[in-house]
């Protein structure tokens, strides 16, 4: 683990030395799986854009590829914090289900259906109306909840 550590600073070093030394001017220093930070980096990264045209098929291939994984990454993550979120809803249904466990089958089902798309505009808008349904989900929780502790307040104060 420290010589893979090492290594990274060594070829970070190497990689920002080159850059200051206008050997390698366009390489700009980026964090490992930072992922975008607005909606518009989100869409320019996962939409294919025409201008690959004059790469042969193998680099096409590797575009495609990297796109796949990163979209697949933030797929992931996405379900992950979707089973995060479910744990804060813990009362039943009126059939007598907890919300929790609904939500995360309907969560299930939704990713088994999407799970062979291809195309990374409609992939693209899946995860962000999944990132905003979350949120949503959360907030609404959490509104709630400070509803419920406001007439609890208010119960007390009255007796």
């Amino acid at each position: 683990m420290i010589f893979k550590l090492q290594n990274y600073r060594t070829i970070g070093a190497a990689v920002g030395h080159l850059r200051d030394t206008r050997i390698l001017p366009n390489v700009h220093h980026r964090i490992l799986h930072n992922g975008p930070d607005t909606v518009d980096e989100l869409l320019d990264r996962h939409l294919v854009k025409n201008d690959t045209k004059h790469l042969d098929d193998d680099e096409n291939e590797l575009l495609t590829r990297r796109r796949l994984t990163s979209t697949r990454r933030e797929a992931l993550s996405l379900y992950r914090d979707i089973i995060r979120a479910t744990r804060f809803f813990m009362w039943p249904d009126s059939r007598g289900v907890l919300w929790r466990d609904v939500l995360r089958e309907n969560a299930r089902k939704e990713f088994e259906e999407a799970r062979f798309e291809r195309d990374p505009e409609v992939v693209t808008r899946l995860l962000i109306g999944g990132r905003d349904a979350v949120q949503a989900a959360l907030d609404k929780l959490v509104e709630k909840q400070k509803q419920q502790i406001e007439n609890e307040r208010n119960d007390s104060h009255r007796r």
